[in-house]
């Protein structure tokens, strides 16, 4: 059976001494409470929660999977999910970061991305549940009419009903411009919604009393494309105007997917046979509005990869401490045993490193992203807020797609460590790698999140946002250049930053001539940039590990990090090299081959 320890010490190294979170609170209103108790205090009952009630279920749920009932178009969900998900209702956490107004606590949205990267490595299937809800709030808080917030926001934020988003439909995925589903006026304000929709993650299920639905449609006189999409609110069960419960709306589950991964959670084909809904934000202006629930869900999917590659590497870790094969190469290690523990190997160490690197890396940009949302929120500076929202869009393709890739390098090393044991299904490992597959695919595939970064973050206006964010990197190589120490740390991120930008204006170039030029770099880029900001972040883990130990700190953290950090510069970070030389080669070994492709 897998092991899950919440990784207690490293967020709170990112917090508090990288990150400086409670400082940076104090400067918005809303969480200037929000002290370093309080945030400890929460990241550790999230963490029990997450290891001793939902990691339990992670096994037992992925063989039992959900189960339609035909008949009824009702699904069960595995056995447990439903009274865990009661307890999660029950302890306030789906209310943790949701506005005081709407019954949340209105607690830094930090603390709950730390607490659902426990949950996504405890267990990602339970997890996408509620995890959907909180995107369906953030779209209506944004977008949502008075009558809609009232309706639906409560009992979103208490997490009594659950949310979806419906987007994708059979002849579209990311094409959205190609939706069919109808929307038809009514004379009381409403609209029917006719259509068919799959892969909808949690989109049917017995764990709450209500799911709402939130669903892109056309209007009978929409234009064309994606200029023409409208979204709608549609209840799984008609909301009164008392509040409570009535009829079954028409919209309904007409078939479980059969899936590589993540078999708890009931990825639904969902059919509108004239279901009630209520417009959300402007006509023909959708997809504006969804796309505050698929930029928070792009940060969420990011952050299932980060659970599943923290808990992947604690089992191999494990596991290497423990299997003894063959003698080390430079000699016997444990003399009292037949063999050395495989941790002695190089390779073997080399692929736990990796996932660790990839680990502690992928916390730090989540907790540094999440950190700019609430001062983009809250901060009372409109400087401050705009240049946080501008850092946000720039890195969330690379959360989402840096982030998942490297998921799927960690798991699968973490799965090789156990040899032919990792193959077997009793140690864990090979639903980490399934699981963890699903988030290179959903939310934009990792492609198109490269050509967002490429084409729209960064060509799109100009490169202004990535110097923004080159700033942050000069200020440190600046701050640090002096100290032989920090070298190691701050040569390779001020090399790569002048590179970067060389490299940005040549493909921009390119690209102005033949825009596949920019379709054939786009995934090269996309690491590059990845291991920028990975780099960066830990130079700066690599500079607090320093000064503690300069301190007479002992703790043997310090001493880890910076081993960890030495580690991801030697054998990781020098990738950017090989991925620059690729995407310099072009389009036309790509796109001049229907010889090849014939």
């Amino acid at each position: 059976m897998p092991l899950y320890t919440p990784p207690l010490r490293d967020m709170q190294f990112v917090l508090h001494e990288v990150l400086r979170v409670t400082d940076e609170f104090k400067a918005m209103p809303a969480h200037a409470e929000t002290d370093v108790d309080t945030v400890n205090a929460v990241i550790e009952e999230a963490g029990k929660f997450a290891s001793e009630v939902t990691f339990p279920l992670n096994i037992g749920g992925d063989e039992e999977g959900c189960v339609l009932d035909k008949a009824t178009h009702e699904v069960k969900t595995p056995t447990g999910f439903k009274d865990a998900y009661a307890k999660f209702v029950e302890g306030g956490w789906a209310a943790l970061s949701c506005k005081p107004e709407f019954g949340g606590q209105g607690l830094p949205f930090v603390l709950n991305q730390c607490l659902y990267e426990m949950l996504n490595s405890a267990n990602q299937a339970w997890t996408m549940y509620p995890g959907l809800s909180h995107g369906a709030y953030e779209a209506l808080v944004a977008h949502g009419t008075e009558e809609q917030k009232k309706t639906y926001l409560p009992k979103l934020v208490t997490g009594e009903w659950t949310g979806t988003m419906c987007l994708t439909e059979a002849h579209c995925g990311t094409d959205l411009g190609l939706l069919r589903t109808r929307a038809e006026p009514q004379a009381d304000g409403s609209y029917r919604l006719t259509g068919n929709k799959i892969f909808i993650s949690a989109g049917e299920h017995d764990m709450a009393a209500n799911i709402v639905h939130l669903v892109l449609a056309r209007l009978p006189d929409a234009p064309k494309g994606s200029k023409g999409i409208s979204l709608f609110a549609v209840p799984k069960y008609i909301v009164k105007a008392d509040g409570s419960l009535g009829e079954r709306n028409p919209i309904y589950c007409g078939g479980l997917e059969h899936k590589m991964g993540i078999h708890g959670n009931a990825t639904a084909q969902i059919v509108m046979d004239g279901a009630v809904g209520s417009l959300v934000g402007e006509p023909n202006k959708g997809l504006a509005a969804m796309f505050v629930m698929m930029n928070a869900a792009r940060l969420g999917v990011g952050n299932q990869s980060l659970g599943l590659t923290e808990v992947a590497y604690q089992n191999a870790l494990a596991y290497a401490k423990d299997r003894v094969q063959m003698r080390s190469l430079s000699g016997v290690k444990a003399k009292d045993k037949e063999a050395d523990p495989i941790i002695v190997h190089p390779d073997v160490r080399k692929m736990l490193l990796t996932a660790k690197a990839y680990a502690e890396g992928g916390r730090a940009l989540q907790i540094f992203c999440t950190l700019l949302l609430d001062k983009e929120h809250h901060h009372p500076d409109e400087k401050v807020r705009k240049d946080s929202g501008e850092l946000v869009a720039l890195l969330t393709p690379i959360v989402k797609a840096f982030i998942t890739d490297n998921g799927h390098i960690a798991t699968n090393a973490c799965m090789q460590v156990f040899g032919g044991h990792g193959f077997i299904k009793e140690w864990g490992m090979e639903q980490f790698v399934r699981d963890n597959r699903i988030n290179m695919i959903y939310e934009g595939t990792n492609t198109i999140q490269s050509l967002d970064l490429l084409g729209r973050k960064v060509l799109g206006n100009n490169g202004a946002t990535l110097k923004k964010f080159g700033k942050l990197v000069g200020a440190l190589v600046a701050e640090e250049g002096v100290n032989e120490k920090m070298s190691e740390f701050i040569t390779p991120i001020a090399v790569l930053g002048e590179q970067l930008t060389k490299f940005t204006m040549e493909i921009g170039f390119k690209g102005s001539q033949n825009p596949d030029e920019v379709g054939a770099a786009a995934v090269d880029y996309l690491r590059v940039a990845g291991h920028l900001v990975f780099g960066y972040l830990f130079a700066r883990m690599a500079q607090v590990a320093l000064r503690e130990i300069a301190a007479g700190n002992t703790d043997p953290f310090y001493v880890a990090k910076l081993q960890t950090a030495r580690f991801y510069f030697a054998k990781l970070f020098p990738e950017t090299a090989t991925l620059m030389r690729t995407a310099r080669a072009g389009s036309k070994a790509l796109m001049d081959t229907d010889a090849a492709l014939a």
